[in-house]
């Protein structure tokens, strides 16, 4: 099954489509059936957000933001990074098992990587009031979108060079770092000027 993910990424590349093609293609019914028939399906597609039919990034993307809201913004940094590290590899595990049953890597439906780097981009959020966390949650989710569709070096390299649920989460959380740097930068230039 590995090598059927290989050999369809292959097909896309040798059509000079890569990626995109595999990740632009909607789901037949029987791919989502053999995606959803496995819990790993449901963990992949962000407990269905990924099967949105328009930007399906986008929409996990989005529904990173509510558990963080309700659950990781208050957590200590230790068990902030405990919940980071149990998710990268839930979800390598999870994208992993759902790329072998639609037979191609990292289809569009597949987004917990989004959700897991939207957590990185805002690990170490500051304790603000409602007004200011609500614009930093929203910076952080317009960096993150920005990074993971742009895809500077290395992200473009992971993404195309790593295979595998390996592969669907590395190009993420690179540019969940990404995401990160920024927003820390910006919060930190905004803080002094502003002190």
């Amino acid at each position: 099954a590995g090598t059927r993910c290989e050999r369809e990424r292959n097909r896309n590349a040798a059509r000079g489509l890569g990626a995109l093609h595999a990740m632009s293609a909607p789901l037949t019914s029987s791919q989502r059936r053999a995606l959803l028939s496995h819990p790993a399906g449901w963990i992949a597609t962000a407990l269905g957000a990924g099967l949105s039919p328009k930007a399906p990034g986008t929409a996990g993307s989005l529904v990173a933001l509510l558990p963080w809201w309700l659950l990781l913004r208050d957590l200590p940094f230790g068990w902030y990074a405990v919940v980071l590290v149990a998710g990268f590899f839930l979800g390598a595990w999870a994208c992993d098992v759902a790329c072998k049953r639609l037979g191609m890597h990292d289809h569009g439906a597949l987004v917990w990587d989004e959700v897991i780097g939207m957590w990185i981009t805002l690990f170490a959020a500051p304790r603000s009031p409602l007004p200011w966390m609500a614009g930093y949650m929203l910076v952080g989710f317009a960096l993150f979108r920005l990074f993971d569709i742009w895809k500077p070096w290395p992200i473009r390299v992971a993404d195309r060079r790593v295979h595998g649920g390996f592969g669907v989460m590395l190009d993420d959380v690179i540019a969940g770092v990404y995401a990160l740097i920024v927003l820390q930068a910006i919060t930190y230039v905004f803080g002094h000027v502003h002190a």
